[in-house]
């Protein structure tokens, strides 16, 4: 079903649902993926109250939930207000897709296709930016989505090896190679206790009472998490090992505050010329009802069930 609802000061937002779970995206701004939840349920993202409802800002709002941004992060092309009416919405009878106010002075045209499967909770999003200017611009698309506060982000890392112990051992150069990368922003701090590091997974408590920190990672494993009330958010991506990403080249950033956790995932830098796109495709899916989730055999236990 989809259908035009209000929400929270908004008279015109979008309801996406089939017969157990929902999304409500924002018409009167951005758009926004404001809600997304079991029907009923605890809805996963962040809405910051003082900012819901609000229309004609200025300046970039956060408002919470997901949205549409471009990487390199500046202060101008990434934070183009959203803040008018989406232009135009077309639909399918599972999907929509969202077609905002051209960014006329940077030359971009974004794009926001969701797709709810016909049952259970899986959602296909895809974001699609366009260069209509004159001249060549470079961008990623980027898709930073607001998680509400108090949860806990589980972050898979790649398998381990035994070193070879000499190079007659060795399989082929890949032994003596590096898996990821990893990559701190300035504020980031290793003594930062809502991290912890182990040998399978890495954890990020989101903490009301702490301030910035931020993590990029080169990811090959293509999934995180967050569990936060008994409701596990899975965001499933791409990597593509050898392209050239971002920001030291990261397919995968977190960051946390005082008020919420984001999962942002990231394309891969290009160049396009007038009239070409580039593309960001990402797979949500939601569990409820599951235990809390605190320690690396939790994680083998309850998570990696549910993932397949």
């Amino acid at each position: 079903m989809i259908e035009r609802v209000e929400y929270r000061g908004w008279k015109n937002n979008l309801r996406i649902s089939n017969s157990g779970f929902e999304l409500i995206v924002t018409l009167d701004v951005g758009p926004r993926v404001i809600a997304y939840r079991k029907l009923g349920g605890f809805n996963v993202m962040k809405n910051y109250d003082e900012m819901m409802g609000g229309t004609g800002e200025p300046e970039w709002q956060i408002r919470g939930g997901h949205r549409f941004w471009l990487a390199p992060e500046d202060l101008t092309r990434t934070y183009y207000p959203d803040n008018f009416p989406v232009s135009s919405v077309e639909l399918t009878p599972f999907s929509a897709r969202f077609v905002p106010p051209p960014e006329r002075q940077y030359g971009i045209q974004k794009e926001m296709e969701l797709t709810l499967s016909e049952t259970g909770s899986k959602v296909e999003v895809k974001l699609t930016v366009t260069n209509i200017g004159n001249e060549q611009t470079e961008l990623a698309p980027w898709g930073p989505t607001v998680m509400a506060a108090g949860g806990i982000e589980i972050i898979p890392l790649p398998p381990k090896f035994n070193h070879p112990g000499h190079p007659s051992k060795a399989k082929s150069p890949a032994d003596f190679a590096p898996t990821m990368k990893f990559i701190p922003w300035q504020y980031f701090d290793f003594t930062d206790s809502r991290w912890y590091f182990g040998s399978r997974y890495i954890f990020l408590r989101q903490d009301r009472t702490k301030g910035p920190t931020k993590l990029g990672l080169g990811h090959p494993v293509p999934w995180v998490a967050y569990w936060n009330q008994g409701t596990l958010f899975v965001k499933r991506f791409q990597h593509i090992e050898g392209a050239n990403y971002p920001d030291l080249g990261t397919s995968y950033q977190t960051f946390s505050n005082e008020d919420m956790l984001e999962m942002e995932t990231v394309g891969v830098l290009t160049t396009l010329w007038p009239s070409q796109q580039a593309t960001l495709t990402e797979t949500w899916e939601l569990f409820t009802d599951v235990p809390e989730i605190r320690t690396e055999e939790d994680a083998d236990k309850i998570l990696r069930p549910l993932l397949g």
